[in-house]
């Protein structure tokens, strides 16, 4: 699935087809994503650190399962002339915006003077324009000036019709009437809808006008109710005639005859003078005050609040390569979908755990990012699958459950400047459905695009472990659509180099046992707080740690050996000559599917040093983990 050429930064892929992605995912399948800080990239694999700086090339081992680390090659010369330039080997960037490159702080106020703009207009609340009207109303709504010329040639034609069936005394006035209002009124179309409000007086024109006069007026009056079958066009020919005899009369008439006119006559006057009084008249009403500007939320942050508003606003820059109409479009959609969607009530439904399994967030890297796991193996249960993708209620149920689980996750940041708002991303691919369960493939599409297009910059890394040969090549098949600023975020693992591809980037005593790590529910011994050291061990060769103790209480220790397919032995060796020395473990031979972490303690009653043994007969290297504490009696 190719990337959105309009949302470059916006799209990372989670290679199983998982739903589990932020928004800097790729087509393949989405993982889990939240926020990072400014961290380097961590050290190249072996192959690729010995290729030029100049041109990174992507590692890839499928065969031999070897890390493949996937960066930025050199960037093209047209994108070398953009004014926003993107880092080689991706490195996040600072959302402190004093550190930011000149254009780039441009784009950031020019973005806030749009969205400062449609907040004071209400634009993030008001309804997106209703769809365009069908071809026949548009064609009666585009010709009201049309419709007027008709109407006014209709009345002309009713009004030279209606003297010739009155008197012949009558006939000679009709055209004073007729003529006059045809002449002015065409230039200013707009003072015929001036005196609108005067049908009123209409019925009761000035008695000191002209018997003439008046005899037309009321003929007409009569004549076009008699005869018209629209309503609405007669109104308007009454208008017109009470205009310009009111207006004739009130020409002639003398200035005390004016004062005896009935009221409504004064009303018509007073009407038609304010038509025509000059623009500061109208003025003097004043308007009302305009309402207050909006106030609107993202993941709990108001916009334009404070800087935490600028770390959001860089994000949605950022997936738009610094376009600010590009991006101020994307945050206008995204506080639409929020709505639509009903975000703020469903991080408040339940919607069960059947799901906990499958993606879950677990310690941080070494940076400090949040890191999520998306388990796609555990869709190999058929219950569960079926529980998940067997109808429409059910891929929507868990689709919602998604979008809850990375709502949670982004609620936990502050989005200071200087500290997380992005997550590392761990995908597991073992026992993955792959890309031919249609109803998985059908939710991975529906909820990358609405974790593309409303999450974007959550992402600092995505790791994929135990990846099958067949994602590899699928990998390079999608990989000419990502952009780089995409690909530079991917690491991909065999599984023979899923916990030590891991390790350079997380902590073992932060890795969950399950992928080669230390770290376990329930109370332990250890926690996340005590620092493990790593050793390798080469094939066909012995390692020994020697742990010296010196005052009385309890040594406890735990080692790992990852993979295992060593013997390991603990004895206790005093520092007095005279003493012999203990036997703690006797060396026996640790298979995979043996304990993967082993504890062990001793009660020092003499100074000396324990010493741990790991022979590494097998002929690959060896990853071996270890920690160790004193305790005092009592505890």
């Amino acid at each position: 699935m190719a990337e959105d050429p309009h949302k470059p930064a916006a799209a990372e892929a989670t290679p199983s087809g998982e739903v589990g992605v932020v928004a800097d995912v790729p087509p393949a399948e989405k993982a889990v994503s939240v926020n990072d800080p400014p961290a380097p990239v961590p050290e190249p694999e072996p192959e690729a650190a010995e290729k030029s700086e100049e041109k990174p090339q992507a590692v890839v081992a499928a065969a031999s399962e070897e890390v493949v680390v996937v960066e930025e090659e050199k960037p093209k010369a047209v994108e070398e002339q953009k004014t926003i330039t993107q880092s080689v080997s991706f490195k996040e960037e600072s959302y402190v915006v004093t550190e930011l490159p000149d254009p780039q702080k441009k784009a950031l106020d020019e973005l806030k003077q749009l969205i400062q703009q449609a907040l004071n207009k209400h634009e993030f609340t008001t309804p997106p324009p209703p769809p365009p009207a069908p071809k026949e109303d548009i064609k009666s709504e585009e010709t009201p000036a049309e419709e007027k010329k008709k109407d006014e040639e209709e009345k002309t034609e009713k009004v030279e019709e209606a003297p010739k069936a009155e008197s012949p005394a009558t006939e000679t006035e009709p055209p004073k009437t007729e003529t006059e209002p045809v002449k002015e009124p065409a230039p200013e179309p707009k003072e015929e809808k001036a005196p609108a409000p005067a049908p009123a007086p209409a019925p009761s024109p000035a008695p000191e006008s002209s018997s003439t006069e008046t005899v037309v007026v009321a003929e007409v009056v009569e004549k076009i109710t008699a005869t018209d079958e629209d309503g609405a066009k007669t109104v308007e020919a009454i208008k017109e005639s009470i205009v310009e005899v009111s207006a004739s009369a009130v020409s002639e008439e003398p200035a005390p005859k004016e004062t005896e006119k009935a009221p409504a006559t004064e009303e018509a006057a007073s009407t038609a003078a304010a038509a025509d009084a000059p623009a500061e008249t109208k003025e003097e009403v004043p308007a009302p005050p305009p309402p207050p500007p909006e106030e609107v939320f993202i993941w709990g942050i108001p916009l334009l609040a404070d800087e935490r508003s600028d770390v959001i606003l860089l994000k949605f820059l950022r997936a738009r390569d610094f376009k600010v109409k590009d991006a101020f479009a994307m945050i206008k959609n995204t506080v639409r979908w929020r709505k639509e969607f009903g975000i703020d009530a469903l991080l408040d439904e339940d919607l069960g755990s059947d799901w906990d399994k499958v993606v879950f967030t677990h310690g941080v890297d070494k940076k400090g990012h949040p890191v999520c796991y998306n388990v796609f193996g555990e869709f190999s249960n058929k219950e569960l699958y079926q529980n998940t993708f067997g109808d429409e209620e059910k891929r929507s149920k868990f689709i919602k459950w998604r979008i809850q689980f990375l709502e949670k996750s982004i609620r936990k940041f502050n989005f200071d400047p200087t500290g997380i708002s992005t997550i590392v991303q761990v995908n597991d691919l073992r026992n993955s459905p792959g890309l031919f369960k249609r109803e998985h493939h059908h939710v991975t599409n529906q909820a990358l695009q609405l974790l593309q297009d409303n999450y974007p910059e959550f992402v600092a890394r995505q790791v994929f472990v135990n990846v099958p040969w067949w994602y590899l090549a699928f990998n390079r098949f999608i990989s000419p659509f990502l952009t780089q600023r995409t690909k530079s975020k991917f690491v991909f693992a065999g599984p023979s180099k899923s916990a030590e591809t891991l390790f350079k980037y997380i902590a073992p005593e932060q890795v969950p046992v399950q992928y080669g790590g230390l770290s376990r529910e329930g109370e332990q011994e250890f926690t996340t707080s005590d620092p493990v050291t790593e050793f390798t061990v080469k094939p066909a060769s012995k390692h020994i740690i020697e742990i010296p103790v010196s005052e009385s209480g309890v040594l406890v220790w735990e080692i790992r050996v990852v993979g295992w397919d060593v013997s390991y032995g603990a004895e206790f060796v005093p520092s007095a000559e005279d003493q012999y020395t203990i036997i703690i473990q006797k060396t026996r031979k640790i298979t995979p599917a043996d304990e993967p972490v082993i504890t062990n303690s001793y009660k020092i009653g003499d100074p000396g040093k324990v010493v741990l043994t790991i022979d590494n007969q097998s002929s690959k290297k060896k990853k071996i983990l270890y920690r160790t504490k004193t305790k005092t009696s009592s505890e």
